[in-house]
């Protein structure tokens, strides 16, 4: 039930519950005390007359002087009663109070002990005498009882005005502690794709809360972040795949415009062909720069020798090197702990890329050194230079540099090297680019080397 309610009604009601817990506590801590005090008070009582009381039997011996002394005795002390019990009479009375229960219980002196006789609640003590036989004495305790009857009244009514007043107290200050909870609910009401720039407030509030609306606008900050690369991610696709899309509807309307012999319909269909796998690598690269950007492809940790990987790719790109008449060179070794797909793809990318801009009759050079937490490799090209301006955005996703490197015949998909950083960054490496009149160095550097 208590899942139920608001968090001002929880704390309100356990405010509530302990405030009474604790004023009950005090309550019977009063009422005890209380209790305990009078029956200290109605033992000295009645110890103070039991020694008047033996001292006046120690000068008589008369029955008749005894009765008058305890009558007289009896008489001036208001519910004061006395007896004499010889130990063998079993019911000694005093103006129709029976002791019988007092002469028969085993009490010390020094303690008193409480009995009913009749409508009335009596307190005694039982004194041994030296001519034998008990004194017994019995206070009415009448009045004790009243005041403690009142007493608990009044407890009672105090504990629930003080149990009333404290939730009162309680849910205001539970409401004024969490105002800034509903400053939150509000604002994060407002939330949404078009305001996402939102953030709770940390002015006037708790430790506590403090920390939870640093926490919040932290995740707001990321979640900011991360639908401005996905609105820039759909954005990018939507304007890239627009064009080989519109391509194909334009080249095949006009093709459907008249008759055709085979041999243009077969011209046509490679034509289509060509922006059909120019589609199908575009996906598939924003598909695998998606899952590398978001850690969903998580990489296989094994030694590589680099040298070993970049061989490899050279045997690969062999024939296009020989078609391009460009020459591949490696300089170094070194061995990292990466994942063997994700090092390969990358150093392919940066590859695929020289052979595209390297000038013909040139060298592409990949140089690996060992540094001492670290490992660099460097792809190295001749070709035109980048403009300095594009450098800050080489890696973005679809960005081009036609314009100071014109290669028409080796068009890309401008994502080459937004894949590579994402394979380094998701190996904890970096990737850095320089680019002057002579050549062109792409720079990998993995950490951790083994």
């Amino acid at each position: 039930m208590l899942r139920r309610l608001t968090l001002v009604s929880r704390l309100t009601i356990l405010y509530a519950l302990i405030s009474a817990m604790v004023l009950c506590g005090l309550g019977v801590m009063v009422a005890r005390a209380s209790y305990s005090h009078f029956v200290d008070l109605d033992l000295a009582y009645l110890q103070g007359n039991a020694s008047l009381v033996q001292r006046g039997l120690t000068q008589t011996s008369e029955p008749s002087d005894v009765r008058a002394l305890l009558a007289q005795q009896m008489d001036s002390h208001q519910g004061l009663y006395i007896a004499l019990s010889d130990g063998i009479s079993s019911g000694p009375m005093a103006h129709g109070v029976d002791f019988s229960a007092l002469s028969a219980a085993n009490v010390p002196p020094e303690t008193s002990y409480d009995w009913q006789a009749g409508h009335m609640t009596l307190r005694g003590i039982k004194v041994p005498l030296q001519q034998g036989g008990s004194l017994l004495l019995g206070l009415d305790t009448h009045h004790h009882m009243h005041f403690m009857t009142q007493l608990h009244y009044t407890l009672a009514i105090y504990l629930f005005v003080a149990t009333l007043l404290s939730g009162l107290l309680g849910w205001w200050a539970a409401r004024r502690g969490l105002a800034p909870l509903r400053v939150m609910r509000e604002r994060a009401r407002n939330i949404d794709a078009r305001q996402l720039n939102i953030r709770m407030p940390t002015a006037d509030s708790s430790a506590e809360l403090v920390e939870l609306a640093q926490g919040l606008n932290l995740m707001l900050e990321r979640l900011e972040q991360d639908f401005e690369r996905i609105s820039e991610f759909s954005s990018d696709l939507a304007h890239e795949l627009r064009t080989p899309i519109t391509n194909l509807l334009t080249q095949t309307q006009v093709t459907l415009t008249r008759e055709r012999d085979a041999e243009s319909y077969r011209d046509i269909l490679a034509s289509n062909a060509e922006e059909f796998q120019r589609l199908a690598r575009t996906v598939s690269d924003m598909l695998y720069l998606a899952k590398t950007e978001h850690g969903l492809e998580l990489p296989n940790r094994e030694p590589l020798s680099l040298a070993v990987e970049v061989q490899a790719l050279f045997d690969f790109y062999e024939p296009v090197s020989e078609e391009a008449r460009i020459g591949l060179s490696l300089q170094g070794d070194a061995t990292i702990v990466g994942d063997r797909l994700m090092v390969r793809r990358a150093i392919g990318n940066l590859l695929s890329n020289a052979l595209r801009h390297a000038f013909k009759h040139s060298v592409i050079e990949v140089i690996v050194t060992r540094l001492p937490n670290a490992v660099e490799l460097t792809v190295k090209n001749e070709g035109h230079p980048i403009d300095e301006a594009a450098i800050p955005r080489l890696f973005d996703r679809f960005y081009r540099t036609q314009k100071s490197r014109p290669h028409p015949e080796h068009s890309g998909t401008g994502l080459g090297l937004s894949i590579t950083r994402s394979l380094m960054l998701a190996q904890g490496g970096t990737i850095t680019v320089a680019s002057n009149e002579k050549n062109t160095s792409f720079t990998l550097v993995f950490l951790k080397v083994s």
